[in-house]
């Protein structure tokens, strides 16, 4: 298959195999990371800029790293320190990013939404990092490859994904993911945060948590949100724990190799112990490594996927 487009929005728009090509290039990008010499000129005389409107750490830079590791010029943009603080707008941004002749935006925003927006107003390449509630693709890929090299496949497997469902763009991006590639994925919270609708995306529902871990291959645990709603809408941390938390306790009733999955930052004790995000099951790390490889391949392929669309403009 031939990757076509030139922006990656959300898992929602992509088809299984375009899912499926992107792991595969993510595959022999992998091995670069193991090289004395880290770096392939897939990307040499391209510019990638990162453009954030929320605070990250782990995304920006395996973002940046990624980039550099195909031969790519880097540039970074936090809106604190840009000119959003004189009243621009995330359009007017772009299109100067555009001016600029770079070739790929990257670009995180609390507004869901807003990197199909910016994608329609800008010729260069879009790759959605993040985007309010919506979706958060490469975190959902990075979760899925993490999967299959653990798992050895992901059609058929058994997921739940437990934590704060309602605020999780993680969650949207993995729950179209893993059905594209034919696993069944149950959804586990507190009920005042399971989002309406949630089951028309394919997964199903439940606040059981023994019923979460019951026959599952893995679970990924979302970071509770707690900064996104002050009110009380949200769970106290410690009841939030006790009824929710992972613990070795409860995993014991779980399938010995069950794979422990989170997207970081780790509130440990709220959302699970310290045994298990550091134990044997525990593949937090190695999503992290995973990153890297997955975000090759998707500033690779739009890359391509630009080139492809305009190259019988003339």
């Amino acid at each position: 298959m031939i990757w076509t487009k030139k922006d990656l929005l959300g898992l929602e728009y992509l088809t299984k195999e375009e899912i499926e090509l992107i792991l595969t290039t993510a595959e022999s990008f992998k091995e670069v990371s193991t090289r004395d010499i880290k770096k392939v000129p897939a990307l040499r005389g391209k510019t990638v800029v990162n453009l954030f409107y929320e605070p990250s750490t782990r995304t920006r830079v395996s973002f940046e790293v990624a980039a550099k590791r195909l031969s790519a010029d880097v540039i970074n943009i936090a809106s604190e320190t840009s000119s959003v603080r004189k009243g621009e707008t995330l359009i007017d941004t772009g299109t100067n990013i555009e001016a600029l002749k770079a070739d790929i935006i990257v670009v995180r925003h609390n507004a869901s939404g807003a990197a199909n927006m910016l994608a329609r107003h800008v010729s260069i390449s879009v790759v959605n990092a993040g985007d309010g509630w919506h979706e958060h693709p490469t975190q959902a890929l990075l979760d899925i490859f993490t999967l299959k090299e653990k798992l050895g496949r992901i059609e058929g497997l058994k997921v739940s994904i437990i934590g704060d469902i309602a605020h999780s763009r993680v969650a949207r991006s993995n729950i179209w993911g893993l059905t594209k590639l034919g696993a069944q994925v149950k959804v586990c919270a507190p009920k005042i945060l399971i989002p309406p609708g949630i089951e028309q995306m394919g997964a199903v529902v439940t606040d059981d948590i023994e019923e979460a871990l019951e026959d599952a291959d893995a679970i990924n645990i979302l970071r509770m949100q707690f900064e996104r709603d002050a009110e009380t809408a949200f769970p106290e941390q410690l009841e939030y724990f006790k009824n929710f938390g992972i613990t070795q306790e409860r995993l014991k009733k779980a399938k010995k190799d069950i794979v422990v999955m989170h997207p970081g930052p780790i509130n440990r004790g709220i959302e699970m112990e310290s045994s298990v995000a550091d134990g044997l099951n525990s593949v937090i790390l190695e999503q992290v490594t995973n990153g890297i490889a997955v975000r090759m391949a998707v500033l690779f392929l739009v890359s391509q996927g630009h080139d492809k669309k305009y190259e019988n403009t003339d």
